[in-house]
Protein backbone atom coordinates (compact mmCIF):
# COMPACT_ATOMS: atom_id res chain seq x y z
CA UNK A 1 0.00 0.00 0.00
CA UNK A 2 3.21 2.65 1.26
CA UNK A 3 4.41 1.89 -2.67
CA UNK A 4 0.67 2.68 -4.04
CA UNK A 5 1.34 5.78 -2.26
CA UNK A 6 4.62 6.16 -3.41
CA UNK A 7 3.45 6.01 -6.93
CA UNK A 8 0.32 8.81 -6.72
CA UNK A 9 2.58 10.91 -4.57
CA UNK A 10 5.45 10.72 -7.37
CA UNK A 11 2.45 11.31 -10.06
CA UNK A 12 0.94 14.11 -8.31
CA UNK A 13 4.13 15.89 -8.08
CA UNK A 14 4.71 15.69 -11.37
CA UNK A 15 0.98 16.80 -12.42
CA UNK A 16 1.81 19.67 -10.86
CA UNK A 17 5.25 20.56 -12.32
CA UNK A 18 2.86 20.04 -15.50
CA UNK A 19 0.10 22.13 -14.77
CA UNK A 20 2.72 24.74 -13.82
CA UNK A 21 4.07 24.61 -17.05
CA UNK A 22 7.63 23.33 -15.47
CA UNK A 23 7.89 27.43 -14.10
CA UNK A 24 8.02 26.81 -10.41
CA UNK A 25 8.49 29.38 -7.99
CA UNK A 26 6.93 32.51 -6.75
CA UNK A 27 4.61 34.03 -9.63
CA UNK A 28 2.76 38.27 -9.16
CA UNK A 29 -0.53 38.74 -10.78
CA UNK A 30 -1.54 42.30 -11.84
CA UNK A 31 -4.94 42.86 -13.46
CA UNK A 32 -4.31 44.89 -16.62
CA UNK A 33 -7.65 44.62 -18.07
CA UNK A 34 -11.44 44.56 -16.48
CA UNK A 35 -12.00 42.00 -14.28
CA UNK A 36 -12.93 38.80 -16.09
CA UNK A 37 -11.48 39.58 -19.68
CA UNK A 38 -8.09 37.24 -18.22
CA UNK A 39 -6.11 40.01 -19.39
CA UNK A 40 -3.53 39.11 -16.17
CA UNK A 41 0.36 39.36 -16.40
CA UNK A 42 1.53 36.41 -14.88
CA UNK A 43 5.04 37.56 -13.80
CA UNK A 44 7.84 34.54 -13.19
CA UNK A 45 9.79 36.71 -10.02
CA UNK A 46 12.81 34.93 -10.66
CA UNK A 47 12.90 36.17 -14.25
CA UNK A 48 12.57 39.77 -13.77
CA UNK A 49 14.89 41.79 -15.55
CA UNK A 50 15.94 44.74 -13.18
CA UNK A 51 16.23 48.28 -14.38
CA UNK A 52 19.05 49.19 -16.28
CA UNK A 53 21.76 51.90 -14.90
CA UNK A 54 21.53 55.09 -17.08
CA UNK A 55 25.04 56.23 -17.29
CA UNK A 56 25.54 59.90 -15.92
CA UNK A 57 25.80 62.76 -18.82
CA UNK A 58 29.80 63.29 -19.45
CA UNK A 59 29.65 66.97 -18.71
CA UNK A 60 26.54 69.23 -18.09
CA UNK A 61 24.65 69.96 -21.35
CA UNK A 62 25.55 73.08 -23.22
CA UNK A 63 23.80 75.54 -24.89
CA UNK A 64 22.73 75.51 -28.38
CA UNK A 65 24.72 78.83 -29.25
CA UNK A 66 27.75 79.46 -31.20
CA UNK A 67 29.32 78.11 -34.02
CA UNK A 68 27.71 75.50 -36.00
CA UNK A 69 29.61 71.72 -36.01
CA UNK A 70 29.87 71.84 -40.28
CA UNK A 71 31.65 75.48 -39.71
CA UNK A 72 34.05 74.24 -37.23
CA UNK A 73 35.02 70.68 -38.33
CA UNK A 74 35.66 69.03 -41.68
CA UNK A 75 33.11 66.30 -43.69
CA UNK A 76 30.04 66.84 -41.04
CA UNK A 77 27.18 65.04 -42.86
CA UNK A 78 25.30 64.54 -40.01
CA UNK A 79 24.34 66.80 -37.22
CA UNK A 80 26.29 69.66 -38.76
CA UNK A 81 23.21 72.21 -37.96
CA UNK A 82 23.88 71.06 -34.23
CA UNK A 83 26.27 73.90 -32.27
CA UNK A 84 29.81 72.68 -31.78
CA UNK A 85 29.36 72.34 -28.15
CA UNK A 86 26.42 70.34 -28.14
CA UNK A 87 27.97 68.34 -31.33
CA UNK A 88 30.86 67.38 -29.28
CA UNK A 89 28.55 66.99 -25.99
CA UNK A 90 27.12 64.15 -27.88
CA UNK A 91 30.45 62.29 -29.47
CA UNK A 92 31.52 62.24 -25.42
CA UNK A 93 28.37 60.68 -24.74
CA UNK A 94 28.84 58.41 -27.69
CA UNK A 95 32.16 57.31 -26.65
CA UNK A 96 30.77 56.08 -23.48
CA UNK A 97 27.45 54.29 -24.70
CA UNK A 98 29.26 52.49 -27.73
CA UNK A 99 33.04 52.71 -28.01
CA UNK A 100 35.09 50.34 -26.15
CA UNK A 101 36.90 51.91 -23.24
CA UNK A 102 40.20 51.35 -24.58
CA UNK A 103 39.91 52.59 -27.84
CA UNK A 104 37.71 55.74 -26.87
CA UNK A 105 37.15 57.66 -29.82
CA UNK A 106 39.65 56.05 -31.76
CA UNK A 107 37.64 53.38 -32.42
CA UNK A 108 35.82 55.23 -34.96
CA UNK A 109 38.29 58.26 -36.10
CA UNK A 110 42.05 58.17 -37.34
CA UNK A 111 43.69 60.49 -34.30
CA UNK A 112 45.57 61.86 -37.17
CA UNK A 113 42.80 62.91 -39.28
CA UNK A 114 39.41 62.97 -37.36
CA UNK A 115 37.36 63.87 -40.84
CA UNK A 116 38.84 60.86 -42.49
CA UNK A 117 36.11 57.56 -43.22
CA UNK A 118 38.94 55.25 -43.86
CA UNK A 119 37.43 53.48 -40.36
CA UNK A 120 34.33 51.63 -41.37
CA UNK A 121 32.69 51.96 -37.43
CA UNK A 122 32.74 56.12 -38.55
CA UNK A 123 31.08 55.14 -41.85
CA UNK A 124 28.46 52.90 -39.62
CA UNK A 125 27.99 55.80 -36.98
CA UNK A 126 27.29 58.10 -38.95
CA UNK A 127 24.12 55.91 -40.82
CA UNK A 128 23.44 54.99 -37.04
CA UNK A 129 22.82 58.30 -35.98
CA UNK A 130 20.52 59.10 -39.27
CA UNK A 131 18.46 56.67 -38.55
CA UNK A 132 18.36 57.26 -34.24
CA UNK A 133 16.64 60.65 -35.41
CA UNK A 134 14.59 59.03 -37.87
CA UNK A 135 13.33 56.83 -34.78
CA UNK A 136 12.63 59.78 -32.41
CA UNK A 137 10.51 61.60 -35.79
CA UNK A 138 9.23 59.25 -37.45
CA UNK A 139 8.25 56.13 -35.56
CA UNK A 140 7.12 58.37 -32.20
CA UNK A 141 4.19 56.39 -32.73
CA UNK A 142 6.19 53.71 -31.01
CA UNK A 143 8.77 55.22 -29.04
CA UNK A 144 6.28 57.98 -28.15
CA UNK A 145 8.14 61.29 -25.96
CA UNK A 146 10.47 58.45 -24.56
CA UNK A 147 12.00 58.13 -27.49
CA UNK A 148 15.57 56.53 -28.15
CA UNK A 149 19.36 57.03 -27.66
CA UNK A 150 22.36 55.03 -28.83
CA UNK A 151 22.78 53.52 -25.50
CA UNK A 152 19.37 52.08 -25.66
CA UNK A 153 20.37 49.02 -28.14
CA UNK A 154 24.29 49.18 -27.03
CA UNK A 155 24.26 49.37 -23.34
CA UNK A 156 28.04 49.96 -23.00
CA UNK A 157 28.86 47.67 -26.06
CA UNK A 158 30.81 47.95 -29.41
CA UNK A 159 27.94 45.74 -30.86
CA UNK A 160 24.48 45.30 -29.20
CA UNK A 161 24.18 42.36 -27.31
CA UNK A 162 20.84 41.47 -29.15
CA UNK A 163 21.13 41.18 -32.50
CA UNK A 164 20.08 38.46 -34.99
CA UNK A 165 21.15 36.77 -38.77
CA UNK A 166 19.48 34.72 -40.88
CA UNK A 167 19.80 31.29 -39.26
CA UNK A 168 22.34 28.58 -40.37
CA UNK A 169 20.64 25.84 -42.02
CA UNK A 170 21.48 22.68 -43.83
CA UNK A 171 23.37 22.12 -46.70
CA UNK A 172 20.59 21.46 -49.23
CA UNK A 173 17.32 23.62 -48.44
CA UNK A 174 15.70 21.85 -50.98
CA UNK A 175 16.50 18.46 -49.45
CA UNK A 176 14.04 16.41 -46.84
CA UNK A 177 17.11 14.80 -45.34
CA UNK A 178 17.74 16.31 -41.67
CA UNK A 179 16.04 19.18 -42.88
CA UNK A 180 13.77 20.53 -39.81
CA UNK A 181 12.63 24.08 -41.32
CA UNK A 182 13.84 25.63 -38.19
CA UNK A 183 11.41 23.04 -36.13
CA UNK A 184 12.17 20.82 -33.36
CA UNK A 185 15.18 22.94 -32.31
CA UNK A 186 14.94 24.37 -28.80
CA UNK A 187 15.90 28.12 -29.52
CA UNK A 188 15.80 31.45 -26.36
CA UNK A 189 14.25 33.30 -29.97
CA UNK A 190 10.83 31.82 -29.62
CA UNK A 191 11.00 30.75 -26.25
CA UNK A 192 12.58 27.19 -26.63
CA UNK A 193 9.44 25.79 -28.39
CA UNK A 194 9.56 23.67 -31.38
CA UNK A 195 8.23 26.70 -33.82
CA UNK A 196 10.48 27.95 -36.50
CA UNK A 197 13.57 29.69 -34.94
CA UNK A 198 14.10 32.10 -37.79
CA UNK A 199 10.73 34.36 -37.97
CA UNK A 200 12.84 37.27 -38.20
CA UNK A 201 13.77 37.40 -41.91
CA UNK A 202 10.19 36.59 -42.93
CA UNK A 203 8.34 39.36 -40.48
CA UNK A 204 11.30 41.48 -39.61
CA UNK A 205 12.89 41.82 -42.46
CA UNK A 206 10.23 40.96 -45.30
CA UNK A 207 6.81 42.23 -45.16
CA UNK A 208 4.67 38.69 -44.83
CA UNK A 209 1.30 38.94 -43.44
CA UNK A 210 2.16 38.01 -40.13
CA UNK A 211 -1.72 38.18 -39.00
CA UNK A 212 -3.21 33.70 -39.35
CA UNK A 213 -6.54 34.43 -37.30
CA UNK A 214 -9.40 34.39 -40.10
CA UNK A 215 -12.78 37.01 -39.37
CA UNK A 216 -14.98 33.11 -39.81
CA UNK A 217 -14.89 30.20 -38.32
CA UNK A 218 -16.09 29.00 -42.40
CA UNK A 219 -12.82 28.37 -44.97
CA UNK A 220 -12.46 31.91 -47.23
CA UNK A 221 -10.00 31.98 -50.18
CA UNK A 222 -9.51 35.86 -49.09
CA UNK A 223 -7.30 34.79 -45.86
CA UNK A 224 -5.33 31.32 -46.46
CA UNK A 225 -2.85 30.34 -44.17
CA UNK A 226 -0.83 27.33 -43.94
CA UNK A 227 -0.40 25.65 -40.79
CA UNK A 228 3.98 26.31 -41.35
CA UNK A 229 3.42 29.98 -42.12
CA UNK A 230 0.91 29.80 -38.78
CA UNK A 231 3.57 28.41 -36.56
CA UNK A 232 6.38 30.92 -38.26
CA UNK A 233 3.79 33.47 -37.06
CA UNK A 234 2.77 32.16 -33.58
CA UNK A 235 7.49 32.04 -33.00
CA UNK A 236 7.82 36.17 -33.69
CA UNK A 237 4.89 35.95 -30.91
CA UNK A 238 6.47 34.16 -28.76
CA UNK A 239 9.88 35.85 -29.78
CA UNK A 240 8.18 39.29 -28.31
CA UNK A 241 6.87 37.90 -24.74
CA UNK A 242 10.41 36.69 -23.98
CA UNK A 243 11.52 40.07 -25.34
CA UNK A 244 9.22 42.72 -23.43
CA UNK A 245 8.78 39.64 -20.19
CA UNK A 246 4.88 39.79 -20.65
CA UNK A 247 2.12 37.28 -21.48
CA UNK A 248 0.32 37.37 -24.76
CA UNK A 249 -2.48 39.44 -22.59
CA UNK A 250 -0.24 42.17 -22.32
CA UNK A 251 -1.59 42.93 -26.09
CA UNK A 252 -4.70 40.92 -26.94
CA UNK A 253 -7.74 39.73 -25.73
CA UNK A 254 -8.11 35.72 -25.55
CA UNK A 255 -11.48 35.81 -26.50
CA UNK A 256 -10.19 37.33 -29.88
CA UNK A 257 -6.50 37.57 -30.86
CA UNK A 258 -8.02 38.76 -34.16
CA UNK A 259 -9.98 41.84 -32.95
CA UNK A 260 -8.77 45.36 -32.34
CA UNK A 261 -11.35 46.58 -30.66
CA UNK A 262 -11.11 44.48 -27.46
CA UNK A 263 -7.45 44.76 -27.69
CA UNK A 264 -5.57 47.16 -25.44
CA UNK A 265 -3.41 49.83 -26.51
CA UNK A 266 -0.51 47.99 -26.66
CA UNK A 267 -1.32 46.03 -29.16
CA UNK A 268 -1.04 49.56 -31.28
CA UNK A 269 1.97 50.52 -30.23
CA UNK A 270 3.38 46.60 -31.14
CA UNK A 271 1.75 47.38 -34.68
CA UNK A 272 4.25 50.31 -35.23
CA UNK A 273 7.35 48.87 -33.20
CA UNK A 274 7.29 46.07 -35.94
CA UNK A 275 6.80 47.84 -38.93
CA UNK A 276 9.77 50.61 -37.11
CA UNK A 277 12.17 47.53 -37.12
CA UNK A 278 11.51 46.78 -40.72
CA UNK A 279 12.32 49.69 -41.19
CA UNK A 280 15.44 49.95 -39.58
CA UNK A 281 16.65 46.60 -41.02
CA UNK A 282 15.30 47.43 -44.60
CA UNK A 283 16.60 50.79 -44.88
CA UNK A 284 19.57 51.17 -42.56
CA UNK A 285 21.15 48.31 -41.52
CA UNK A 286 20.97 46.39 -44.78
CA UNK A 287 22.53 49.92 -46.95
CA UNK A 288 25.76 49.43 -44.66
CA UNK A 289 25.97 44.82 -46.44
CA UNK A 290 29.00 46.40 -48.04
CA UNK A 291 30.36 48.41 -45.24
CA UNK A 292 30.77 45.69 -42.27
CA UNK A 293 33.53 43.63 -42.23
CA UNK A 294 33.04 39.89 -42.64
CA UNK A 295 33.19 38.84 -38.73
CA UNK A 296 30.70 41.46 -38.04
CA UNK A 297 28.06 39.23 -40.67
CA UNK A 298 26.23 36.47 -39.61
CA UNK A 299 26.42 32.64 -40.98
CA UNK A 300 24.92 33.86 -44.53
CA UNK A 301 26.68 36.79 -44.99
CA UNK A 302 24.56 39.06 -44.13
CA UNK A 303 24.81 41.91 -41.07
CA UNK A 304 23.21 41.43 -38.03
CA UNK A 305 20.29 43.28 -37.86
CA UNK A 306 17.82 44.05 -34.55
CA UNK A 307 14.64 42.50 -33.33
CA UNK A 308 12.56 43.79 -30.57
CA UNK A 309 14.82 42.02 -27.95
CA UNK A 310 17.79 44.64 -29.07
CA UNK A 311 16.13 47.15 -27.35
CA UNK A 312 13.69 45.84 -24.55
CA UNK A 313 15.92 43.39 -22.98
CA UNK A 314 13.06 41.84 -20.92
CA UNK A 315 11.74 44.83 -20.02
CA UNK A 316 7.81 46.18 -21.66
CA UNK A 317 9.83 49.57 -21.99
CA UNK A 318 13.34 49.65 -22.65
CA UNK A 319 15.49 51.05 -19.58
CA UNK A 320 12.31 50.71 -17.62
CA UNK A 321 10.69 53.62 -19.48
CA UNK A 322 13.53 56.11 -18.63
CA UNK A 323 13.98 58.98 -21.33
CA UNK A 324 17.72 59.79 -21.90
CA UNK A 325 16.50 62.17 -24.87
CA UNK A 326 16.48 65.26 -22.27
CA UNK A 327 20.22 65.00 -21.42
CA UNK A 328 20.64 64.50 -25.24
CA UNK A 329 18.68 66.77 -27.87
CA UNK A 330 20.68 66.54 -30.85
CA UNK A 331 19.24 62.87 -31.30
CA UNK A 332 15.79 63.96 -31.42
CA UNK A 333 14.16 64.83 -35.21
CA UNK A 334 11.19 67.09 -36.20
CA UNK A 335 8.40 65.21 -36.31
CA UNK A 336 7.35 63.23 -38.97
CA UNK A 337 3.69 61.82 -40.15
CA UNK A 338 3.46 57.98 -39.28
CA UNK A 339 3.77 55.34 -42.11
CA UNK A 340 0.26 54.51 -42.42
CA UNK A 341 -1.50 51.22 -41.65
CA UNK A 342 -0.83 48.76 -44.58
CA UNK A 343 -3.97 48.71 -46.34
CA UNK A 344 -4.91 52.50 -46.01
CA UNK A 345 -3.16 53.57 -49.27
CA UNK A 346 -5.21 50.97 -50.79
CA UNK A 347 -8.36 52.05 -50.01
CA UNK A 348 -8.79 48.88 -47.71
CA UNK A 349 -10.91 49.16 -43.97
CA UNK A 350 -8.13 49.97 -42.00
CA UNK A 351 -9.19 49.52 -38.31
CA UNK A 352 -10.17 52.95 -36.40
CA UNK A 353 -7.64 51.88 -33.48
CA UNK A 354 -4.83 52.57 -36.28
CA UNK A 355 -5.83 55.51 -37.65
CA UNK A 356 -6.86 56.60 -34.27
CA UNK A 357 -4.23 55.20 -31.45
CA UNK A 358 -5.83 57.01 -28.86
CA UNK A 359 -9.12 55.29 -29.18
CA UNK A 360 -8.55 52.39 -27.16
CA UNK A 361 -7.44 54.16 -24.62
CA UNK A 362 -10.27 56.36 -24.05
CA UNK A 363 -12.79 53.62 -23.86
CA UNK A 364 -10.70 51.65 -21.13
Amino acid sequence: MSGVNTILGVAGLASAMLLGGCEVGPKITQQTGYRGTGGDQIIDVRHMVKASAIPAPPYALPDDSGPRARETYQNVKVLGDVSTERFNHLMASINQWVAPPEQGCNYCHNPNNMASDEKYTKVVARRMLQMTRQINGKWSSHVKATGVTCYTCHRGNAVPAYKWAIAEGVADPNSIVRNKHGQNTPNVSVGYASLPYDPFATYLNGKAQIRVAASSQYPSPGHVVSIKEAEKSYGLMMHMSTALGVNCTYCHNTQSFRSWTISRPQRVTAYYGIRMVRDINGQYIDSLASVFPAYRKGPHGDPYKVNCQTCHQGQSKPLGGISMLAANPTLKAPPMPTAAPEGGAAGKAVPAVLADPQAMTRRQ
